[in-house]
């Protein structure tokens, strides 16, 4: 795009601007107690609304108020998600059971879940004609971006699309939660062929096969897959289904559906949320953060050597320099990630089947030497625990899922959890949400034009 010299000097003088007068004191924040980032000074958040469909636990408190550490918990609909992974023994997929159960409030009888499992796969296809004319015609080399175009793309076939009755806002979330894993394969194999002038490879979704057996069955040019892989991407999809109304793209979904939009332009929002690296991208940073650590630390069973690369990552001498190990701390959970430790669990039976056994003792020794570090380091009694994003690239690594793909299969999974919310939110019939910022700069008067000299 042409971009005349005046444009470039504007933008000079708007950059010297902002390095000069755009950066609020950051002493304000306390003197006006600004909850930032709407966590209070102990790092709790602060409370901005009420739900049902799912509770995080890192703490329990005494009679007298103290808040003692624990493992983490996560509920769906008040079920521990550990009692569902474990309940769900001998049935091979446990997504679809889980959707239903957050959207419904309660577990599906066996008819029940054999009915929803139907509807899911009769919803899967896309419109006549959509993969050549949406998602084809422009790929983008974001896949969360192509993502969202095509969620408002499908606002234009929907017979009602601003019906906010829940009995349309049900069906329409039913036909994102089908069709997320097939727009995000048909979007990765178009971007694929047009950037990496590969093969164009287009399977058909069966709707008798799980999300997980889909996902994997769309990506493959052979559509093949293990028992164990589907098994374990499934237990991915159901830990990143939903975690509370407060994290960032779910409290999206809350304040957009609050001005009474509709479920398109919601989940759009949505998932912009989620596409950001301090988000549903931080499992990528992890990733890259490894492939750092093994182009620097060639014998993964020297200790003294991976201490040194991790004390450099937290002096800001290693990698990107952000002084961060990236899968290391939580806003909420201290002793551990329950998510975390259920993904931990199926890594490592994966890890034996891909012969990968070396590469998850490193990631196990990195957690627990990080964990060390960050405490002795930041001078903090607070434990630091792997979060969900620690092990969840390494997963979708030994599962051949590419990295484009990483935050969209997030997407897919929590999708469900959006829904829901969305529909609490509409159930609930509350105000617009809408937050107060303080002004703190000065009033001005205003000069005429011809009395302006700067």
């Amino acid at each position: 795009m042409f971009k005349s010299d005046y444009f470039n000097s504007l933008v000079d003088q708007y950059v010297d601007f902002c390095a000069a007068s755009g950066k609020i004191d950051q002493t304000l924040y306390s003197k006006h107690d600004v909850k930032r980032g709407l966590r209070d000074s102990n790092g709790r958040g602060v409370l901005t609304g009420l739900t049902e469909i799912s509770d995080v636990v890192a703490f329990k408190e005494d009679e007298d108020g103290t808040r003692k550490p624990i493992p983490g918990e996560l509920y769906f609909q008040g079920y521990n998600v550990n009692d569902i992974i474990k309940g769900f023994e001998g049935k091979r997929y446990k997504f679809e059971e889980t959707t239903y159960l957050l959207l419904f409030g309660e577990l599906p009888s066996e008819k029940q879940l054999e009915e929803f499992i139907n509807v899911i796969g009769e919803f899967r296809e896309l419109p006549v004609n959509f993969n050549r004319d949406v998602i084809m015609k422009a790929p983008s080399a974001n896949i969360m971006n192509t993502l969202q175009r095509c969620v408002l793309t499908l606002y234009s076939y929907d017979h009602n699309p601003d019906d906010n009755s829940i009995r349309h806002v049900l069906e329409q979330s039913l036909g994102l939660i089908a069709r997320f894993p097939v727009i995000a394969a048909y979007g990765y194999q178009s971007y694929r062929h047009k950037y990496l002038d590969k093969s164009l490879v287009i399977h058909r979704p069966k709707p008798g096969l799980s999300t997980a057996e889909n996902i994997l069955r769309l990506l493959r040019p052979d559509a093949k897959y293990t028992e164990l892989e589907a098994a374990v991407l499934d237990v991915a999809l159901v830990i990143h289904a939903e975690h509370g109304g407060g994290n960032n793209s779910t409290f999206t979904t809350h304040v957009i559906t609050s001005t009474g939009t509709d479920t398109y332009s919601t989940v759009a929002g949505s998932l912009g949320s989620l596409k950001g690296p301090k988000h549903g991208g931080a499992n990528l940073k992890v990733q890259q953060m490894f492939d750092d650590l093994k182009a620097h630390v060639t014998d993964w069973s020297d200790e003294k050597a991976l201490r040194e690369y991790l004390t450099a990552l937290l002096d800001k001498r290693a990698f990107d320099k952000a002084g961060l190990i990236y899968g290391m701390g939580h806003a909420v959970y201290t002793l551990s990630d329950p998510r975390a430790v259920i993904l931990k669990e199926y890594a490592k039976k994966l890890s034996v089947e891909k012969g990968k056994e070396d590469e998850f003792a490193l990631y196990e020794a990195v957690e627990r030497i990080s964990a060390e570090l960050i405490t002795a380091k930041r001078h903090t009694f607070k434990p630091v625990c792997a979060n969900v994003d620690f092990y969840s690239g390494f997963v979708y690594t030994m599962l051949k899922i590419p990295v484009e793909l990483f935050t969209p299969v997030f997407s897919i999974s929590r999708i469900s959890g959006w829904a829901a919310h969305r529909i609490e939110e509409l159930v609930n019939d509350g105000k617009i949400i809408r937050p107060a910022y303080k002004y703190v700069g000065y009033h001005k008067d205003y000069l005429p034009l011809e009395e302006r000299y700067w």
